[in-house]
């Protein structure tokens, strides 16, 4: 449409009248995670200098997820994911989880699995989003069960909508006009605001920034020091990065600062947004990672079967058999992965095709 529809034309497609529309923006409003003066000046404390990053996941982890938490999951449904970041966070536990992204599937299930398999270890309180799904696989399972039993908190976005929120958060704004979202019932799911343009006199919806306490974000190579490359869709997350007060990533393959100097417009994550860096072969399986590795459709179908008996019968025996041998019996990602054949993981590099990357 050329132009946004008026509040008062709303009625007609959510049967609400102007004035319950606008009940919403006398609200107070909670930033779900830092505020944009909180992150600003975490952002300014941190050293800004280059110095050596890599660590492991374990102690990455362990320094920077806490209880309360916001979470900012990079990656888009299925690919380039940061699932193994999301393993240690479940070995560590953590509870009363905020998580914020634009969309995601394995990631956000497995955290809502291992709430469901003990909430005193894990708990998800609310979450911010766009999508929760598995796109063609089909719907996600435990997400339905938590939203059903009213188990979470849900401020709801489109997929443009929560990107263009962590890219206010990233341009240090703490809020940014859309031409989506008013004049239908997304108006009515999420926390944004309807306000007359003070230029064009027109209805424009605002949505707030998304600072996570932490971002975390698996990519394809980078440096000792952060410096990230994305090949093929960047899935919002440099904005995450960014926006985040903290910034974990993970990354198929470290390579040397000069290659990064080399072909410096190829960096998307610069390094001052990260904070702690790991080597993670495979770190976003069973997602796709461009340049590496495909998507594993029969694990995600595996997983997402388990959680659905879960949801129908309300056994969680099966449930709990995966977490207990798949993460908590396991002491790291390549352990995890070392359950799996070689021959599946050499077939998913084969179907990814060899697609271009640059890391020289």
């Amino acid at each position: 449409m050329d132009k946004l529809m008026k509040s008062s034309d709303i009625r007609n497609i959510t049967g609400l009248q102007p004035d319950e529309i606008k009940k919403k923006g006398q609200e107070p409003f909670e930033y779900w995670g830092p505020t944009p003066f909180e992150a600003r000046k975490a952002a300014v404390a941190k050293e800004k200098g280059l110095h050596d990053k890599r660590t492991t996941l374990k102690e990455a982890v362990d320094k920077y997820i806490k209880d309360g938490m916001n979470l900012g999951i990079g990656g888009f449904v299925n690919t380039r994911v940061p699932v193994s970041i999301i393993h240690e966070i479940i070995r560590k536990g953590v509870k009363d989880l905020t998580l914020s992204f634009q969309s995601t599937s394995l990631c956000a299930e497995l955290l809502a699995g291992a709430m469901i398999v003990d909430p005193d270890h894990v708990s998800i309180k609310r979450v911010e989003l766009s999508w929760w799904g598995y796109e063609v696989i089909g719907i996600a399972p435990l997400f339905r069960y938590l939203v059903t039993n009213g188990m979470i908190q849900l401020d709801d976005y489109t997929n443009y909508g929560m990107s263009v929120r962590f890219k206010a958060a990233a341009m240090g704004i703490p809020f940014i006009p859309t031409r989506d979202h008013g004049g239908s019932d997304m108006e009515l799911v999420n926390r944004g605001r309807m306000i007359e343009c003070p230029f064009t006199k027109e209805d424009v919806y605002l949505v707030p920034a998304c600072h996570p306490d932490v971002g975390i974000i698996h990519v394809p190579v980078a440096d000792m020091y952060g410096n990230s490359r994305i090949f093929g869709a960047h899935c919002t997350c440099p904005e995450i990065a960014v926006a985040a007060a903290h910034t974990i990533v993970t990354t198929e393959q470290i390579i040397p600062t000069d290659n990064i100097r080399k072909y410096p417009n190829l960096t998307e994550i610069p390094y001052p947004a990260v904070d702690a860096l790991i080597e993670q072969p495979f770190g976003g399986y069973p997602g796709a990672c461009y340049g590496y590795y495909w998507f594993d459709m029969p694990e995600f179908q595996e997983f997402r079967g388990i959680s659905d008996e879960f949801r129908k019968t309300g056994n969680k025996d099966k449930l709990k058999k995966y977490y207990d041998k798949y993460i908590f019996g396991c002491e790291t990602f390549d352990d995890f992965l070392a359950t799996r054949p070689y021959n599946k993981l050499k077939e998913l590099r084969q179907m990814d095709g060899v697609q271009p990357i640059l890391i020289d």
